[in-house]
């Protein structure tokens, strides 16, 4: 289409919603005599009339209003195009109201969100701590993170980085019981686990042998609903428990944990960022986006790879067995 013509469809839909070329002139800022001959040409052009013109009154004829519903479609379009441009370029500001577990929330999310209000100190944050799912839309949640499987297709998502889950323990747990060499070596061991607060499940402990990846519920001497608690529990010598790798991280840094079965760790890149798709156009939106990743990618550079505690035994080991 050429360009004429689309200005003539805008200052068409724009005349025949005011009722005169004058008013129509003055909310596309040019003359009324722009207006009145870019709809004359696009008559010309169709080689109808638009418009039943008087002294009094501009009135859109039968084909005028037929053609008008679609032409004020297309000026809609138009209007959308700039408002989303004009967006685009502005200043990131505003509320952002983020959804996110508690571990998230506590070891990756909080302990960075000064670094980001310094950046952008226009954007404030509300950050929801939850281990249940929220419905986003219905909470008017920006954006949500969240660990697992994303069910949800009518969400934007972005993948923030791997969750890598090893089974720990202390030090004076492993010196005491000893330290299992394969998952099978796990029977006779205390065990510490999470019960989902969503589902009321256990945590379903992943291994990799072999090539494929095996899942076990052990049975737990103890039992929490929040990670945290998990953590502590294992650090404190109640046992041996399966958790993420960047919850168990300054517990690793400090001494007081020690990575077991990590030649049987799985790594799964399921943390995930979700947001409607109305909000990815907001400027505060993306640069929160963008500085997550960046957030993520700088944890998972600091935490380095899991190593596996030494294969001390005890009482509590199983012999050695080729496997």
């Amino acid at each position: 289409m050429a360009l004429e013509r689309l200005a003539g469809l805008i200052a068409f839909a724009r005349a025949g919603s005011l009722g005169s070329f004058s008013a129509a002139a003055r909310s596309l800022s040019i003359s009324p005599s722009a207006v009145s001959k870019s709809v004359q040409r696009l008559e010309q052009h169709f080689g109808v009339s638009l418009f039943t013109r008087t002294t009094r009154a501009l009135t859109l004829t039968p084909e005028g209003r037929e053609l008008h519903e679609r032409a004020l479609r297309l000026l809609q379009e138009a209007e959308e195009i700039e408002q989303v441009a004009m967006t685009v370029r502005a200043e990131p500001a505003g509320l952002l109201r983020i959804a996110t577990s508690l571990p998230i929330a506590v070891h990756i999310i909080g302990p960075a969100l000064p670094t980001f209000r310094r950046l952008y100190p226009k954007v404030s944050i509300d950050l929801r701590i939850s281990d249940q799912v929220v419905d986003i839309i219905e909470h008017r949640i920006d954006v949500a993170i969240r660990i697992g499987d994303i069910a949800d297709t009518q969400l934007m998502s972005r993948r923030l980085g791997p969750c890598q889950l090893c089974a720990f323990a202390a030090p004076d747990y492993l010196a005491a019981r000893g330290t299992p060499l394969h998952p099978d070596d796990l029977e006779g061991h205390d065990i510490v686990n999470l019960r989902h607060q969503s589902s009321g499940q256990a945590l379903r402990w992943p291994f990799q042998i072999g090539g494929r990846t095996i899942e076990i519920v052990p049975t737990a001497g103890i039992m929490a609903d929040v990670s945290d608690a998990v953590v502590a529990i294992i650090a404190a010598g109640g046992g041996i428990g399966v958790t993420a790798s960047f919850l168990a991280a300054p517990y690793v840094a400090r001494g007081e944990l020690v990575p077991v079965l990590a030649d049987y760790a799985v790594t799964r890149h399921n943390i995930t960022a979700l947001w409607p798709v109305n909000r990815g156009a907001n400027p505060a939106v993306r640069v929160f986006l963008d500085w997550l990743q960046e957030v993520f990618k700088a944890k998972a550079a600091g935490e380095g790879p899991i190593r596996a505690a030494p294969h001390g035994r005890g009482p509590g080991a199983k012999p050695g067995a080729a496997r």
